[in-house]
This record gives structure tokens, C-alpha cells and sequence, in this order.
């Protein structure tokens, strides 16, 4: 058993928890990647999140833009691996999908996971499992989603998606999370 090793570590883990403290102390929530992207989105792209972090098939609704009224379900992957957990039956109107760096799903030995906004993909929600079914793909947890319809649904940095496009006070909140590390 290497003691100092498990020392570091535990006191490693003390500091993290204190950080998730303080985060949690200001999103109102445990601080998690899912609770704390909610958070992010509700701030920054206008959404009133349900009550319940436990609400089915979405976690909001736009409030303002093009997109108001509609439902959204928000995921942030620390790393986009070209898979998107998908809820079924219930589905939302939108998902809107934060991401950290692409990359194969791979083996993570040896690798991070940095808490950064690389990107941010809008999918229609209904138009994405009418393509999984077609390709006889499964709606769930882990969808392979293909690479065109990621590159189809980005909103930042680049503005490919159509329905939303984001204003530069937006594009400059999000600059604060791209890269940090």
C-alpha cells in the first residue's frame, strides 16, 4: 500500500469537495456536469428549468428567441464521442448538447475529462429519432448519433444550425468556459 499516495489523493478529494461546495451554494443543486450544464443553459440561453432536477424528457423551457415555449432536454459531455443519451417515450422539443473536445470513445486509462465548453450542438429532438430508426439504430442511453447531424446541429463556435443563432453577449459568456484548465 503506497500511504502517501492514498494521503495525497484524499486531501486532492477534500479540496474538489469544497469546490463542488461552492459551486453547488451557487447553482442550487449538487454540483454534478448535468446539474451545473442546466445552470449554465438556464443563464445563458434563457431556459426556466422544472422544479424537479428529476423532471421526464426535459429539464426546461426557452423562455425568449426563436425557440420560445419550447421544451428542452440539456446534456454536457465532457467530451463529445458522437453519443447522446436520448429519452424515450416522452421526448422533448429540443436537446441542446454542451460538449468539452471530440473524441473517440475510447479507453479513458490514463486520460482527463476537463470541465470545458468546447462546443454546443441544437438537435430537433424528433427530427434525431426519426434518423435513429431509420438506420435501425436504438433510442436510449448511448445513441450513436452520425457525424453529419452533429456537424448540421452546431451553434458555437460555429453557427451551422440555423434556428439558433446566438447573440455576442452569449458567444461571450461561453468563451469563459471553452479551455479551462
Amino acid at each position: 500500500m503506497k500511504l502517501e499516495e492514498l494521503r495525497r489523493i484524499a486531501d486532492l478529494l477534500r479540496e474538489r469537495n469544497r469546490l463542488d461546495g461552492e459551486i453547488a451554494a451557487h447553482i442550487g443543486r449538487p454540483m454534478t456536469s448535468g446539474h451545473l450544464g442546466e445552470w449554465i443553459a438556464a443563464e445563458i440561453f434563457d431556459v426556466e428549468l422544472e422544479q424537479s432536477a428529476a423532471a421526464a424528457a426535459w429539464d426546461g423551457h426557452f423562455q425568449s428567441g426563436p425557440l420560445k415555449g419550447r421544451s428542452v432536454n440539456v446534456k454536457w459531455y465532457l467530451r463529445r464521442e458522437g453519443i447522446l443519451d436520448l429519452t424515450s417515450p416522452l421526448i422533448p422539443d429540443e436537446y441542446l448538447v454542451m460538449t468539452g473536445p471530440a473524441g473517440a470513445a475510447t479507453s479513458s486509462l490514463g486520460g482527463t475529462r476537463p470541465w470545458r465548453i468546447d462546443s454546443i450542438y441544437l438537435f430537433d429532438a424528433v427530427g434525431l429519432r426519426d434518423d435513429l430508426l431509420a438506420r435501425g439504430r436504438k433510442v436510449g442511453t448511448a445513441s450513436s448519433v452520425r457525424t453529419a447531424l452533429w456537424a448540421q446541429a452546431e451553434i458555437y463556435p460555429k453557427p451551422v444550425n440555423p434556428r439558433l443563432v446566438l447573440e455576442e453577449d452569449q458567444v461571450e459568456a461561453l468563451r469563459l468556459f471553452a479551455r479551462a484548465e
